[in-house]
């Protein structure tokens, strides 16, 4: 089975490391589809309702982020894989303030819309 070149260098990880890793990294996948799959239903909701665009900007919104969280999956898998194999600390990322004051922001969004709608 093909291996890439960074697999192959520093000392194989304690297995279960390397699982705790991938499940991680499910983690973060899953995550990024159940947002694909909630920007689907927006904009599915959008086309029913002229008039509210926020909706579909929320779309946009979620989707994008469900694509941001996937490419953050794999670069981090892989920066965190290479670290255990070479005893190195486990890097961190900034990524997941921008996620947080992303969904914030979103949410403080939706809050505002239905807020105005009382």
């Amino acid at each position: 089975m093909y291996r890439p070149s960074w697999q192959r260098q520093g000392k194989e990880p304690d297995y279960r490391f390397s699982l705790a890793n991938e499940r991680t990294f499910l983690a973060w996948i899953r995550t990024a589809m159940a947002l694909l799959a909630g920007a689907v239903l927006l904009d599915q909701v959008s086309a029913r309702f002229s008039g509210h665009h926020y909706v579909s900007y929320l779309a946009v919104f979620a989707s994008a982020a469900a694509a941001a969280m996937s490419v953050v999956a794999l670069v981090r898998w892989k920066e965190n894989e290479i670290a255990m194999r070479n005893d190195r600390p486990l890097p961190s990322s900034i990524f997941m303030v921008w996620i947080a004051l992303g969904f914030m922001a979103a949410a403080i969004v939706v809050v505002t819309v239905l807020a105005s709608h009382l």
